[in-house]
């Protein structure tokens, strides 16, 4: 599978009720917690703004996120966009690190998650002209494995938004923090 070559900006939700006590959310549908409001409300300094669509998954961090971040915008759900279900890991302590690639007793397959959420990028992206995509550390994990083989790498920081831009004449992407960028 591939992206569609077209820039949108991404960013993680900010921190949910199941982020603060360090456990696994992936399809439990938790509030953002309040220093996670305070994060989305921060954060509207730089994603407030005409955004052609802002796009969030099902679950209510992302929705809640978006409604205080990019304020009075019209916003889309894709269930496409929602963070793996990781079954019986679901509501456990977060381990240090997890094999994306194993797939724990009752969760949804990484590959699976994989086609899911890319299929849900690139149905946005054909319709919308850089929109903002709000979602989860797993949907960004899974946009890493598209663009460079692998959905390993540091977890992507709450409401840190990135621009996902291909580089024109080539077939590599700039993946980079918004702030600064012209869009």
């Amino acid at each position: 599978m591939h992206l569609i070559r077209k820039s949108f900006v991404f960013a993680r939700h900010a921190e949910s009720e199941m982020n603060a006590i360090g456990k696994i959310g992936g399809s439990t549908d938790s509030n953002l917690s309040d220093v996670g409001r305070q994060q989305a409300k921060d954060a509207s300094s730089l994603l407030d703004r005409p955004w052609s669509q802002v796009c969030t998954s099902t679950l209510k961090r992302t929705i809640q996120t978006a409604e205080l971040a990019a304020p009075g915008q019209s916003l889309k759900h894709f269930s496409e966009l929602c963070e793996r279900d990781w079954g019986v890991l679901e509501q456990t302590p977060i381990p240090d690190s997890l094999d994306y690639f194993q797939t724990p007793s009752q969760g949804e397959t990484w590959d699976d998650f994989y086609e899911r959420v890319i299929k849900g990028i690139n149905l946005i992206i054909s319709d919308y002209n850089c929109p903002l995509i709000i979602a989860h550390s797993g949907v960004y994990r899974a946009i890493n494995h598209c663009l460079y083989g692998s959905p390993q790498g540091p977890r992507i920081g709450n409401i840190s938004p990135i621009l996902i831009a291909p580089i024109l004449g080539t077939q590599e992407w700039d993946v980079s923090p918004l702030e600064g960028h012209e869009l």
